[in-house]
Protein backbone atom coordinates (compact mmCIF):
# COMPACT_ATOMS: atom_id res chain seq x y z
CA UNK A 1 0.00 0.00 0.00
CA UNK A 2 1.00 3.55 -0.68
CA UNK A 3 0.78 5.10 2.62
CA UNK A 4 3.13 8.38 1.55
CA UNK A 5 0.46 9.13 -1.30
CA UNK A 6 -2.54 8.38 1.26
CA UNK A 7 -1.05 10.59 4.19
CA UNK A 8 0.01 13.57 1.36
CA UNK A 9 -3.38 13.42 -0.33
CA UNK A 10 -5.58 13.57 3.31
CA UNK A 11 -3.17 15.81 4.44
CA UNK A 12 -5.44 18.95 4.70
CA UNK A 13 -8.14 17.07 6.34
CA UNK A 14 -6.25 15.73 8.78
CA UNK A 15 -4.55 18.90 9.74
CA UNK A 16 -7.71 20.82 9.84
CA UNK A 17 -9.06 17.74 12.26
CA UNK A 18 -6.48 18.46 14.29
CA UNK A 19 -6.92 22.19 14.16
CA UNK A 20 -9.91 21.36 15.77
CA UNK A 21 -8.67 19.61 18.89
CA UNK A 22 -6.00 22.57 19.51
CA UNK A 23 -8.66 24.96 19.50
CA UNK A 24 -9.93 23.15 22.73
CA UNK A 25 -8.84 24.76 26.02
CA UNK A 26 -8.01 21.43 27.97
CA UNK A 27 -6.06 23.14 30.33
CA UNK A 28 -6.17 20.34 33.42
CA UNK A 29 -4.98 22.16 35.79
CA UNK A 30 -7.73 24.77 36.48
CA UNK A 31 -11.01 24.37 37.80
CA UNK A 32 -12.23 26.96 35.10
CA UNK A 33 -11.52 24.76 32.42
CA UNK A 34 -13.09 21.36 33.31
CA UNK A 35 -15.91 21.64 30.75
CA UNK A 36 -13.13 22.54 28.05
CA UNK A 37 -11.22 19.36 29.34
CA UNK A 38 -14.61 17.04 28.96
CA UNK A 39 -14.89 18.58 25.26
CA UNK A 40 -11.61 17.38 24.12
CA UNK A 41 -12.36 13.89 25.67
CA UNK A 42 -15.60 13.98 23.75
CA UNK A 43 -13.32 14.53 20.50
CA UNK A 44 -11.26 12.09 20.98
CA UNK A 45 -13.70 9.50 21.48
CA UNK A 46 -15.47 10.79 18.17
CA UNK A 47 -12.10 10.62 16.63
CA UNK A 48 -11.28 7.37 17.36
CA UNK A 49 -14.84 6.05 16.50
CA UNK A 50 -14.34 7.53 12.96
CA UNK A 51 -10.76 6.14 12.46
CA UNK A 52 -12.89 2.65 13.00
CA UNK A 53 -12.12 1.69 17.07
CA UNK A 54 -14.37 0.15 18.52
CA UNK A 55 -15.94 -0.18 22.22
CA UNK A 56 -14.97 3.79 22.65
CA UNK A 57 -15.90 4.68 25.97
CA UNK A 58 -15.16 8.43 27.61
CA UNK A 59 -14.49 7.29 31.62
CA UNK A 60 -15.48 9.73 34.15
CA UNK A 61 -12.93 9.81 37.14
CA UNK A 62 -12.43 11.92 40.46
CA UNK A 63 -11.10 14.25 38.00
CA UNK A 64 -11.10 14.54 33.89
CA UNK A 65 -12.42 11.72 32.13
CA UNK A 66 -10.04 8.75 30.19
CA UNK A 67 -10.92 7.60 27.14
CA UNK A 68 -10.90 4.28 25.95
CA UNK A 69 -10.83 2.74 22.52
CA UNK A 70 -9.97 -0.62 21.02
CA UNK A 71 -9.73 -2.91 17.67
CA UNK A 72 -9.22 -6.97 18.52
CA UNK A 73 -9.45 -8.66 15.28
CA UNK A 74 -6.36 -10.26 14.75
CA UNK A 75 -5.96 -13.31 16.97
CA UNK A 76 -2.46 -14.53 17.68
CA UNK A 77 -0.90 -11.08 17.24
CA UNK A 78 0.49 -9.03 19.27
CA UNK A 79 -1.62 -6.41 21.65
CA UNK A 80 -0.52 -2.93 21.49
CA UNK A 81 -1.64 0.02 24.07
CA UNK A 82 -1.78 2.89 22.73
CA UNK A 83 -1.07 5.82 25.67
CA UNK A 84 -1.37 9.81 25.34
CA UNK A 85 -2.82 12.96 26.92
CA UNK A 86 -5.38 15.49 25.58
CA UNK A 87 -4.73 17.57 28.18
CA UNK A 88 -2.62 20.53 28.46
CA UNK A 89 -0.06 23.26 30.26
CA UNK A 90 -1.69 26.68 31.32
CA UNK A 91 -0.74 29.45 28.36
CA UNK A 92 0.77 32.05 31.17
CA UNK A 93 2.87 34.44 30.47
CA UNK A 94 0.17 35.39 27.40
CA UNK A 95 2.01 38.16 26.50
CA UNK A 96 4.50 35.90 25.25
CA UNK A 97 3.02 34.34 22.84
CA UNK A 98 2.73 35.41 19.05
CA UNK A 99 -0.62 33.90 18.08
CA UNK A 100 -3.50 33.53 20.12
CA UNK A 101 -2.53 29.67 21.91
CA UNK A 102 -5.83 28.25 21.13
CA UNK A 103 -6.18 30.05 17.71
CA UNK A 104 -3.79 27.27 16.07
CA UNK A 105 -1.84 28.82 12.89
CA UNK A 106 0.80 27.74 10.45
CA UNK A 107 4.48 29.20 10.08
CA UNK A 108 7.20 28.39 8.28
CA UNK A 109 6.46 24.56 7.96
CA UNK A 110 5.33 24.30 11.86
CA UNK A 111 1.82 24.21 13.71
CA UNK A 112 1.74 26.97 16.96
CA UNK A 113 -0.73 25.92 19.30
CA UNK A 114 -0.75 24.87 23.08
CA UNK A 115 -0.87 21.11 22.98
CA UNK A 116 0.39 21.15 19.36
CA UNK A 117 3.56 18.98 20.54
CA UNK A 118 2.74 17.77 24.08
CA UNK A 119 0.74 16.30 23.49
CA UNK A 120 -2.50 16.65 21.13
CA UNK A 121 -0.11 16.33 17.52
CA UNK A 122 1.55 13.37 18.58
CA UNK A 123 -1.37 11.17 20.24
CA UNK A 124 -3.39 12.30 17.33
CA UNK A 125 -0.71 10.98 15.14
CA UNK A 126 -1.69 7.25 16.24
CA UNK A 127 -5.47 7.61 15.70
CA UNK A 128 -4.98 8.68 11.90
CA UNK A 129 -2.10 6.03 11.74
CA UNK A 130 -4.87 3.07 12.58
CA UNK A 131 -7.38 4.81 10.26
CA UNK A 132 -5.07 4.98 7.52
CA UNK A 133 -4.70 1.11 7.77
CA UNK A 134 -7.96 0.15 8.47
CA UNK A 135 -9.13 2.85 5.38
CA UNK A 136 -6.63 0.84 2.97
CA UNK A 137 -6.40 -2.39 4.32
CA UNK A 138 -9.68 -2.90 6.00
CA UNK A 139 -8.25 -4.99 8.75
CA UNK A 140 -5.12 -4.35 11.69
CA UNK A 141 -1.63 -6.26 11.73
CA UNK A 142 -1.92 -6.26 15.51
CA UNK A 143 -4.70 -5.40 18.09
CA UNK A 144 -4.82 -2.45 19.32
CA UNK A 145 -6.00 -0.46 22.60
CA UNK A 146 -6.47 3.31 23.32
CA UNK A 147 -5.79 5.28 26.67
CA UNK A 148 -5.63 9.07 26.32
CA UNK A 149 -6.11 10.56 29.47
CA UNK A 150 -6.91 14.20 30.61
CA UNK A 151 -4.85 14.67 33.59
CA UNK A 152 -1.14 13.59 32.51
CA UNK A 153 0.13 17.64 32.74
CA UNK A 154 -1.12 17.58 36.97
CA UNK A 155 0.39 14.12 37.53
CA UNK A 156 -2.18 11.30 36.49
CA UNK A 157 -3.67 11.11 39.64
CA UNK A 158 -6.95 8.94 38.68
CA UNK A 159 -5.21 6.98 36.13
CA UNK A 160 -3.31 4.53 38.14
CA UNK A 161 -6.55 4.54 39.60
CA UNK A 162 -8.36 3.09 36.37
CA UNK A 163 -5.23 1.18 35.87
CA UNK A 164 -5.67 -1.87 38.81
CA UNK A 165 -9.97 -1.89 37.95
CA UNK A 166 -9.17 -2.57 34.45
CA UNK A 167 -5.61 -4.49 34.43
CA UNK A 168 -7.53 -6.97 31.74
CA UNK A 169 -9.25 -4.41 29.71
CA UNK A 170 -5.61 -2.68 29.22
CA UNK A 171 -3.61 -5.45 28.89
CA UNK A 172 -0.88 -5.36 26.44
CA UNK A 173 2.31 -6.70 24.50
CA UNK A 174 3.77 -3.35 24.59
CA UNK A 175 2.55 0.42 25.60
CA UNK A 176 3.77 2.79 22.75
CA UNK A 177 3.76 6.65 23.84
CA UNK A 178 4.84 9.66 21.54
CA UNK A 179 5.25 12.30 24.42
CA UNK A 180 8.75 12.62 23.56
CA UNK A 181 11.58 14.45 21.32
CA UNK A 182 13.62 13.69 18.35
CA UNK A 183 17.53 14.79 19.15
CA UNK A 184 17.22 17.00 16.68
CA UNK A 185 15.54 17.68 12.57
CA UNK A 186 16.27 14.29 11.21
CA UNK A 187 17.81 12.41 14.14
CA UNK A 188 15.30 9.90 15.28
CA UNK A 189 15.47 9.08 19.05
CA UNK A 190 13.68 6.43 21.59
CA UNK A 191 13.37 7.12 25.00
CA UNK A 192 14.91 4.33 27.22
CA UNK A 193 15.06 6.50 30.68
CA UNK A 194 12.50 9.10 32.12
CA UNK A 195 13.53 10.89 35.03
CA UNK A 196 10.98 10.81 38.38
CA UNK A 197 9.42 13.37 39.71
CA UNK A 198 8.55 15.28 43.30
CA UNK A 199 7.16 18.93 44.05
CA UNK A 200 6.26 20.76 47.00
CA UNK A 201 5.63 24.13 47.28
CA UNK A 202 6.55 26.29 50.65
CA UNK A 203 5.27 28.98 52.24
CA UNK A 204 6.99 31.53 54.91
CA UNK A 205 4.64 33.41 58.17
CA UNK A 206 6.17 36.05 59.86
CA UNK A 207 3.68 38.56 61.68
CA UNK A 208 0.10 38.99 61.17
CA UNK A 209 0.08 41.79 58.56
CA UNK A 210 2.33 43.18 56.42
CA UNK A 211 4.24 46.33 58.03
CA UNK A 212 5.72 49.27 57.38
CA UNK A 213 9.28 49.21 56.62
CA UNK A 214 10.22 52.85 58.36
CA UNK A 215 7.97 51.91 61.50
CA UNK A 216 9.21 48.07 61.98
CA UNK A 217 12.21 47.80 59.41
CA UNK A 218 14.87 45.51 60.89
CA UNK A 219 13.26 44.95 64.03
CA UNK A 220 10.98 42.35 63.18
CA UNK A 221 11.42 38.76 60.98
CA UNK A 222 10.67 39.55 57.03
CA UNK A 223 8.87 36.78 55.35
CA UNK A 224 11.25 37.44 52.04
CA UNK A 225 14.42 37.55 53.60
CA UNK A 226 13.33 34.35 54.94
CA UNK A 227 12.56 32.12 52.53
CA UNK A 228 15.30 33.62 50.37
CA UNK A 229 17.74 32.25 53.16
CA UNK A 230 16.10 29.02 53.13
CA UNK A 231 15.95 28.40 49.20
CA UNK A 232 19.46 29.56 49.01
CA UNK A 233 20.62 26.42 51.75
CA UNK A 234 19.30 24.10 48.75
CA UNK A 235 22.67 24.16 46.81
CA UNK A 236 26.56 24.50 47.68
CA UNK A 237 28.70 26.52 45.06
CA UNK A 238 29.12 23.68 43.12
CA UNK A 239 25.69 23.02 41.60
CA UNK A 240 24.84 20.33 43.85
CA UNK A 241 21.84 19.47 46.18
CA UNK A 242 22.65 20.20 49.48
CA UNK A 243 19.91 18.49 50.80
CA UNK A 244 21.61 15.50 53.33
CA UNK A 245 21.03 12.31 51.59
CA UNK A 246 19.40 13.66 48.61
CA UNK A 247 21.82 11.00 46.68
CA UNK A 248 21.02 7.74 47.86
CA UNK A 249 19.84 5.86 45.18
CA UNK A 250 21.97 7.36 42.78
CA UNK A 251 23.52 5.35 40.36
CA UNK A 252 27.21 6.51 39.58
CA UNK A 253 28.09 6.94 35.34
CA UNK A 254 29.97 3.99 34.08
CA UNK A 255 32.24 4.94 31.48
CA UNK A 256 30.25 2.84 28.74
CA UNK A 257 27.13 4.89 29.50
CA UNK A 258 29.03 8.35 29.39
CA UNK A 259 30.29 7.46 26.19
CA UNK A 260 27.15 6.38 25.26
CA UNK A 261 25.42 9.99 26.25
CA UNK A 262 28.18 11.59 24.57
CA UNK A 263 26.88 10.19 21.20
CA UNK A 264 23.64 12.52 21.49
CA UNK A 265 25.51 15.59 23.45
CA UNK A 266 25.10 18.93 21.64
CA UNK A 267 27.44 21.76 21.71
CA UNK A 268 27.67 23.74 24.82
CA UNK A 269 28.42 26.94 23.35
CA UNK A 270 26.32 26.91 20.67
CA UNK A 271 23.12 26.32 23.02
CA UNK A 272 24.09 28.65 25.52
CA UNK A 273 24.04 31.35 22.38
CA UNK A 274 20.98 30.05 21.21
CA UNK A 275 19.56 30.46 24.84
CA UNK A 276 20.98 33.98 25.08
CA UNK A 277 23.17 32.43 28.15
CA UNK A 278 26.96 33.68 28.61
CA UNK A 279 27.27 30.28 29.91
CA UNK A 280 25.54 27.06 30.90
CA UNK A 281 25.61 26.37 34.74
CA UNK A 282 24.73 22.97 36.67
CA UNK A 283 26.13 20.27 38.80
CA UNK A 284 30.22 20.24 38.53
CA UNK A 285 31.74 17.53 36.85
CA UNK A 286 29.16 16.97 34.21
CA UNK A 287 28.10 17.58 30.59
CA UNK A 288 24.58 19.32 29.85
CA UNK A 289 23.36 16.01 28.59
CA UNK A 290 24.15 14.17 31.70
CA UNK A 291 23.11 16.89 34.19
CA UNK A 292 19.69 16.93 32.39
CA UNK A 293 19.14 13.39 31.43
CA UNK A 294 20.62 11.01 33.97
CA UNK A 295 21.53 13.65 37.42
CA UNK A 296 19.38 14.80 39.59
CA UNK A 297 17.53 17.79 40.39
CA UNK A 298 16.09 20.38 42.52
CA UNK A 299 14.64 23.58 40.29
CA UNK A 300 13.00 26.51 41.67
CA UNK A 301 9.81 27.25 39.13
CA UNK A 302 8.37 30.21 40.96
CA UNK A 303 8.99 32.99 44.08
CA UNK A 304 6.73 35.06 45.09
CA UNK A 305 5.54 37.25 48.55
CA UNK A 306 5.36 41.08 48.92
CA UNK A 307 4.52 44.01 46.40
CA UNK A 308 4.74 43.40 42.94
CA UNK A 309 3.05 46.28 41.59
CA UNK A 310 4.61 49.09 39.46
CA UNK A 311 6.69 51.64 41.38
CA UNK A 312 7.84 51.36 45.34
CA UNK A 313 5.78 50.33 47.98
CA UNK A 314 7.66 50.22 51.60
CA UNK A 315 6.37 47.28 52.93
CA UNK A 316 7.25 43.90 55.17
CA UNK A 317 5.40 41.12 53.71
CA UNK A 318 3.85 39.05 56.30
CA UNK A 319 4.04 35.98 54.30
CA UNK A 320 6.38 34.44 51.18
CA UNK A 321 5.98 31.20 48.62
CA UNK A 322 7.86 29.27 46.72
CA UNK A 323 7.14 26.18 44.27
CA UNK A 324 9.52 23.55 43.79
CA UNK A 325 10.36 20.57 41.80
CA UNK A 326 12.78 17.88 41.85
CA UNK A 327 13.68 15.18 38.87
CA UNK A 328 14.96 11.73 40.48
CA UNK A 329 16.63 9.47 39.00
CA UNK A 330 17.75 5.69 39.81
CA UNK A 331 16.39 4.38 43.05
CA UNK A 332 15.72 7.79 44.57
CA UNK A 333 12.44 7.50 46.26
CA UNK A 334 10.09 10.58 45.55
CA UNK A 335 8.48 10.59 49.10
CA UNK A 336 11.91 10.48 50.71
CA UNK A 337 13.23 13.11 49.29
CA UNK A 338 9.92 15.02 49.62
CA UNK A 339 10.83 14.27 53.89
CA UNK A 340 14.54 15.01 53.28
CA UNK A 341 13.62 18.43 51.89
CA UNK A 342 11.28 19.29 54.43
CA UNK A 343 13.47 18.33 57.44
CA UNK A 344 16.45 20.70 55.48
CA UNK A 345 14.18 23.54 55.38
CA UNK A 346 12.50 23.41 59.18
CA UNK A 347 15.97 23.20 60.38
CA UNK A 348 16.94 26.43 58.86
CA UNK A 349 13.99 28.45 59.39
CA UNK A 350 15.02 31.69 60.83
CA UNK A 351 13.29 32.84 64.15
CA UNK A 352 9.87 34.10 64.19
CA UNK A 353 9.69 33.19 60.85
CA UNK A 354 6.74 29.75 60.49
CA UNK A 355 7.26 27.57 57.75
CA UNK A 356 4.81 25.90 56.14
CA UNK A 357 5.37 22.62 53.49
CA UNK A 358 2.87 20.98 50.91
CA UNK A 359 3.99 18.05 49.85
CA UNK A 360 2.57 17.40 46.15
CA UNK A 361 3.64 15.01 42.97
CA UNK A 362 5.29 11.96 43.13
CA UNK A 363 6.79 9.73 40.35
CA UNK A 364 9.76 7.19 40.07
CA UNK A 365 12.19 7.18 37.24
CA UNK A 366 11.49 5.03 34.58
CA UNK A 367 14.54 2.45 32.57
CA UNK A 368 14.26 0.15 30.05
CA UNK A 369 16.65 -2.03 28.71
CA UNK A 370 16.89 -1.45 24.38
CA UNK A 371 18.10 -4.66 23.49
CA UNK A 372 14.47 -5.24 23.84
CA UNK A 373 13.01 -6.28 20.28
CA UNK A 374 9.89 -4.30 20.29
CA UNK A 375 12.12 -1.47 20.79
CA UNK A 376 14.53 -2.89 18.27
CA UNK A 377 11.81 -2.68 15.48
CA UNK A 378 10.80 0.60 16.85
CA UNK A 379 14.42 1.88 15.73
CA UNK A 380 13.85 0.45 12.39
CA UNK A 381 10.90 1.96 11.60
CA UNK A 382 12.40 5.02 12.20
CA UNK A 383 15.45 4.01 9.98
CA UNK A 384 13.07 3.30 6.71
CA UNK A 385 10.86 6.28 7.44
CA UNK A 386 13.53 9.04 8.57
CA UNK A 387 16.84 7.07 6.59
CA UNK A 388 18.39 7.10 10.32
CA UNK A 389 18.49 4.60 12.30
CA UNK A 390 16.88 5.90 16.02
CA UNK A 391 19.45 6.33 18.77
CA UNK A 392 18.26 4.98 22.36
CA UNK A 393 18.62 8.61 24.79
CA UNK A 394 17.34 9.20 28.28
CA UNK A 395 14.68 11.83 29.15
CA UNK A 396 15.42 14.61 31.21
CA UNK A 397 11.53 14.99 31.35
CA UNK A 398 9.21 12.82 33.64
CA UNK A 399 6.19 11.08 32.36
CA UNK A 400 4.50 9.82 35.95
CA UNK A 401 2.31 6.97 34.31
CA UNK A 402 4.81 5.68 32.25
CA UNK A 403 6.60 3.52 35.03
CA UNK A 404 3.35 2.68 36.43
CA UNK A 405 1.91 1.15 33.02
CA UNK A 406 5.03 -1.01 32.48
CA UNK A 407 4.91 -2.34 35.80
CA UNK A 408 1.34 -2.80 36.18
CA UNK A 409 0.83 -4.31 33.11
CA UNK A 410 4.15 -6.24 32.73
CA UNK A 411 4.39 -4.77 29.46
CA UNK A 412 7.32 -2.84 28.15
CA UNK A 413 7.43 0.95 27.31
CA UNK A 414 8.36 2.25 23.64
CA UNK A 415 8.34 5.89 23.67
CA UNK A 416 8.69 7.06 19.85
CA UNK A 417 8.81 10.64 19.99
CA UNK A 418 8.31 13.04 16.73
CA UNK A 419 8.88 16.42 18.77
CA UNK A 420 11.82 18.27 18.66
CA UNK A 421 13.92 20.20 21.87
CA UNK A 422 13.17 23.50 20.89
CA UNK A 423 9.14 23.37 20.31
CA UNK A 424 8.51 25.38 23.01
CA UNK A 425 6.35 22.59 25.41
CA UNK A 426 5.43 24.24 28.29
CA UNK A 427 6.05 27.65 26.93
CA UNK A 428 4.98 30.48 24.88
CA UNK A 429 4.65 29.57 20.94
CA UNK A 430 4.10 25.99 21.44
CA UNK A 431 4.57 24.20 17.99
CA UNK A 432 4.71 21.15 16.06
CA UNK A 433 6.71 20.91 12.69
CA UNK A 434 4.69 19.61 10.66
CA UNK A 435 7.87 17.41 8.69
CA UNK A 436 7.64 15.24 11.93
CA UNK A 437 3.91 15.10 11.58
CA UNK A 438 3.71 14.01 8.15
CA UNK A 439 7.15 11.17 9.09
CA UNK A 440 5.44 10.42 12.31
CA UNK A 441 2.40 9.03 10.83
CA UNK A 442 4.42 6.73 8.15
CA UNK A 443 6.96 5.77 11.05
CA UNK A 444 4.07 4.21 12.83
CA UNK A 445 2.40 2.79 10.50
CA UNK A 446 5.65 1.07 9.71
CA UNK A 447 6.08 -0.10 13.68
CA UNK A 448 2.64 -1.58 13.15
CA UNK A 449 3.25 -3.74 10.34
CA UNK A 450 6.28 -4.68 11.53
CA UNK A 451 4.98 -6.43 14.83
Amino acid sequence: MDYQNYFQNNRQTHLNELTELLKIPSISALSEHKGDVQKAAEWIAEAMRSAGMENVEVNPTAGHPIVYGEYLHAPGKPTVLVYGHYDVQPIDPLNLWDTPPFEPSIRDGKLYARGATDDKGQMFLHIKAVEAILKQEKQLPVNIKFCIEGEEEVGSPNLPIFLDKNQDKLAADVVVISDTSLLAPGRPAICTGLRGLCSLEVSVHTANTDLHSGTFGGGVPNALHALVALLASLHDDKGRVAVDGFYKGTPELSAELREEIAKSSQDESKLAASLGLDTLYGEEGYSFTERTGVRPTLELNGVYGGFQGEGSKTVIPKEAHAKITCRLVGEQDPQDILDKIEAHLQQRVQPGAKLVVKQMEKAHAFNIDPDIPLLQKAADAYSKVYGTRALFTKDGGSIPIVETLSRVLEAPAVMMGFGLPDENLHAPNEHFNLDNFDKGLLTIVEYLKSL
